[in-house]
This record gives structure tokens, C-alpha cells and sequence, in this order.
């Protein structure tokens, strides 16, 4: 774990990547905001939803107790997992229980959190990720450096080279026939797993059912075609009533990738005959951030990716420089519940300029919250040298004096100005010094 400043360094030495990424992501926010300018109730569908969230997270404990007593009256077997290490163990036991060497999967971040796939090839299961994007990370042995677009950080003539090498093709940048080769290459796994395992974006208590949003179909021909559905889902992802499906599945899409609705969105209320569904219900430190006052809104997540799609420092670092299975604005604050010493870069990881807090469909206070882990971070001693430097500026004259110091360094000698403070211009210029400070242009101007 190098922490976010070297790792971003590492990303930013390409800076043809690095540019392109920034453009990618800021072309997917412009989709954002023209799809959310089409609906004239955009800013109250948020509020509308940030609403039922909290009212939701408030309830949790009751709409829990309501769902999972819908779902078994409708034929869905519930499973609870305190952790990680409990979920994993609950789906290699179902696998194992139906005798499957292999399983199909879809997008599912809950199980890049658990660690999930590396538990089960470790006992024996081999795991397809189905998902295009989720597979060539797959091949390539990565993790997802964003959570709707998996591979966003790689090019098509890299996507075509892994193509080429894993299934034995001619290297091609072509999207139509790398989708079309990735289409063949999943059927023959479709046809004849036996188990299929999704994520949840949704669920609903008072009908135990549960909504999966996707825009390749492969969750769908996955549980269509296998005997079990194995859903994993966050405590965090449920919703007190049906009704209120219409708001976030308006929100979901446009948010994420400028769509009005994603390509398929899918209800699960009950298993066909002769088949089965089981449902994960994954806590893995959920209770503990909700029982936190400055930090339990950051539970309204519904995994869009907007705020990352915005952020000048994700869409110039890309999602890899955080080392977190959630990156991104979202993760900044997330990750630290954790474990608070290897995410501690994390939340310094921002401007602060409140852009994720503006796109986020549910109205997380995301820039309020990465400030408060500053604070939080610097008063435990995990950031000593921000500490004590703050408690030195804090004097009126060390900060009147530093800052005279620094004004005549640079106009004098900006070299030496630069290399002082090389890690801040290795990547901007220094802003032109002002005639003279502030200070002292009020106190010439206004006391007299």
C-alpha cells in the first residue's frame, strides 16, 4: 500500500493516458448532466430521494425484519452475513452443496469487497465474470478502477491484445467484433453453469423482491439458465416500498452513464419452479458506519459513479491510485471506516471543490464528509507533519511571516521557490504573487 500520492504519480507519468481518461470521464459527466437537464424535477427527484434514504437507513433494523419475511413468504432463501469472511463462506457452501466446480457471475462491487472470487478459485470454483468489462479485468488479473466501467482505464488496442491472447484471435481494435468474440466466448459457461450469482442494486420490504440493473444482459441469461441465483447484497441497498423504485431508477442511470434507464432492469420476487433464489444479506461494517452522526449519509450510495465521473482528481489519477475496492470521491470516505491508517491518504485526495457533492443523486454531503476525515485524520496523529504545521500557522505571525518569505523567494528567485515546493509544481504553476497581502491592503484601506 503506497497510499494515493504515490500511486497517482505512478498513473500520471503517462500523460497521454492521463488526458485521454480525464477527457473520457468528463465527456460521461456531460452526458450526466444533458440527460438530467431533460427532466424538469431533476433537483427534486434527488431531494426526494436523499429523503427516502435517510428515512430508509433510519428504519433499517424494521424494514430488514419486513423484507426478509416477504422474501421467504415468497420463496426466497435468506442468509445473513456479519462479514467478508461469512459471505464468502455462505456462497461456497451453496456451490458446494449443489455440487458446481464453476459459477457465472455479473457485476457485483459487494463481491470485489469481500474478496470473493480469489476465495473460491482458492477452493477449487472457477469463477466467469460475465460482465465485458469485468472480464478483460479478469484476464489481466486487475481489480475495477471504477465501479460502472470496470475497465475504463484501458484502450481498445489493449482491450485487443488480452482478446487476442486469451481466445487465440487476430489483435483488433474493434468494438463491434471484441464484443461480438466476448458474446461467443461466454455462451458455452451460460449454457452450462449450474449457478448464477448477482449483485442487488435495489430491494424492496414490503415485497421481499429486488431489482437488478444492467446494460448487457449477462445477468439475466446467467440466472435464466442456471438451477440457483445467488444474490449478494449490502444491508444499505434497501428501500421501505415499491413506489419508490420509480424515483431511483430515474436517478440511477442518468446519473451514471447519461441513459434515461439501463438496458435491462430486472425484478426478482420469486424463484421459477424447480429452481432456487438465495440472497445474501451482507453487513461487513455497514452497522458500524451507521451508527456514526457525521458519516452515516455516505450509506445512501446507490453506486452510480457520478461523483467520479466529476472529480478532477479521480478523472486525472484514475481509480487505481486509491487501492480501494470503491475509488473515487464515495471511497475517500468510505474506506478510512475500514481501516483508517492504510486509507488515511485518501481524503486528501480532493480539492474540495463539492462538484461530487452536486451530481450525486442522493444529496451525500461527500466534500463536507472528506473535510471532517481531515480533521479526524490530522487530530489522531495520522497526518503529524499537517498537524503541527497547522498548529504553527495558526499563529498570526509565523503565517504573516511565512507568507512574506514565500512572495519575496518567488518574484527573487522562483527557482529556488519551485524546488521548495516541488511536489506542489510538478503538476501546476505557481500562482503570480499579489503586490502586497491582504492583510495589509485592509489594514491600509479600512483602519484608518
Amino acid at each position: 500500500m503506497n497510499g494515493h500520492p504515490e500511486s497517482a504519480n505512478h498513473f500520471l507519468q503517462d500523460e497521454p493516458r492521463t488526458n485521454w481518461h480525464d477527457e473520457t470521464l468528463w465527456w460521461v459527466r456531460k452526458k450526466r448532466d444533458k440527460a438530467a437537464g431533460e427532466v424538469k424535477e431533476w433537483e427534486s427527484l434527488r431531494e426526494v430521494a436523499s429523503q427516502i434514504k435517510e428515512k430508509a437507513l433510519s428504519d433499517l433494523a424494521k424494514n430488514l425484519v419486513e423484507f426478509e419475511n416477504n422474501a421467504r413468504a415468497n420463496g426466497i432463501k435468506i442468509h445473513w452475513a456479519s462479514d467478508a469472511e461469512e459471505h464468502n463462506k455462505i456462497v461456497l457452501t451453496l456451490l458446494q452443496k449443489k455440487g458446481a466446480s464453476q459459477m457465472v457471475k455479473s457485476k457485483s462491487m459487494l463481491t470485489e469487497e469481500c474478496g470473493l472470487n480469489p476465495f473460491l478459485e482458492n477452493h477449487g470454483i472457477e469463477v466467469i465474470d460475465t460482465d465485458l468489462g469485468e472480464r478483460i479485468i479478469q484476464w489481466m488479473e486487475q481489480t475495477p478502477s471504477h465501479i460502472v466501467m470496470p475497465a475504463i482505464h484501458l484502450k481498445k488496442k489493449e482491450i485487443g491484445k488480452i482478446f487476442a491472447e486469451k481466445l487465440d484471435i487476430p489483435e483488433s481494435d474493434d468494438a463491434q467484433l471484441l464484443t461480438e468474440t466476448a458474446r461467443q466466448h461466454l455462451r458455452g459457461y451460460f449454457l452450462h453453469s449450474r449457478v448464477a450469482l448477482t449483485g442487488v442494486n435495489f430491494a424492496v420490504a414490503d415485497s421481499g423482491a429486488f431489482v437488478v440493473c444492467t446494460n448487457e444482459g449477462n445477468a439475466d441469461m446467467g440466472v435464466h439458465l442456471a438451477d440457483t441465483h445467488i444474490a449478494c447484497m449490502g444491508i444499505e441497498k434497501l428501500l421501505p416500498k415499491t413506489e419508490n423504485l420509480g424515483v431511483f431508477l430515474r436517478l440511477l442511470a442518468r446519473s451514471a452513464t447519461g441513459q434515461p434507464i439501463t438496458a435491462y432492469t430486472s425484478h426478482f420476487k420469486k424463484p421459477e419452479k424447480g429452481k432456487e433464489i438465495h440472497l445474501i444479506l451482507v453487513d461487513n461494517g455497514r452497522s458500524a458506519i451507521l451508527g456514526k452522526p457525521d458519516f452515516w449519509k455516505a450509506l445512501k450510495c446507490i453506486r452510480c459513479g457520478a461523483c467520479m465521473n466529476t472529480c478532477p482528481v479521480f478523472r486525472k489519477t484514475g481509480g487505481h491510485s486509491y487501492e480501494s475496492t470503491i475509488p473515487g470521491p464515495i471511497g475517500a470516505i468510505l474506506s478510512p471506516h475500514y481501516d483508517s491508517e492504510k486509507y488515511k491518504s485518501l481524503p486528501f485526495a480532493s480539492s474540495l471543490c463539492g462538484s461530487c457533492s452536486a451530481v450525486c443523486p442522493v444529496k451525500i454531503d461527500i466534500d463536507k464528509q472528506l473535510y471532517t476525515w481531515r480533521q479526524l485524520l490530522t487530530k489522531d496523529g495520522s497526518n503529524l507533519m499537517a498537524s503541527q504545521l497547522g498548529k504553527l500557522l495558526r499563529r498570526n505571525n509565523w503565517f504573516d511571516n511565512l507568507g512574506t518569505i514565500f512572495s519575496k523567494l518567488q518574484k527573487r528567485l522562483p527557482g529556488v521557490a519551485k524546488r521548495f515546493l516541488k511536489a506542489y509544481t510538478a503538476e501546476r504553476n505557481l500562482p503570480e504573487v499579489p503586490h502586497e497581502t491582504f492583510k495589509r491592503w485592509y489594514k491600509k484601506n479600512h483602519e484608518q
